[in-house]
């Protein structure tokens, strides 16, 4: 088991952050996390129709930006929220990306 290379808390940029947050998908994978547990990817990415190659890459600018943390155990990847990093450094942006991402429009 190993955690895949991600920042700090210290070293979370508020740029990063705000770039990860732009994008429609990865905003639906913030939601899916938002209970805090730790999740299989394919279960996070569940009802987003992306291919996989697409979710991948999602899935590593939310963990390159510091959003989200990866654990590689074996083949499996699981990822979960950095609720407490993202607070701490940014008070209220997860919250409001959480609120923006129960507006955004049923996928097609």
């Amino acid at each position: 088991m190993r955690y895949l290379p991600q920042p700090a808390t210290g070293d979370i940029e508020f740029v990063a952050v705000m770039h990860a947050l732009s994008d429609q998908v990865r905003l639906r994978l913030l939601a899916a996390l938002a209970d805090d547990a730790e999740h299989a990817c394919a279960a996070a990415a569940e009802g987003i129709e992306v291919h996989k190659s697409t979710m991948s890459h999602h899935f590593r600018v939310l963990r390159e930006s510091g959003l989200i943390t990866t654990r590689q155990d074996g083949r499996n990847r699981f990822v979960s929220l950095r609720r407490a990093d993202l607070n701490g450094r940014f008070p209220g942006v997860l919250d409001a990306a959480l609120a923006a991402a129960d507006h955004l429009p049923d996928e097609a």
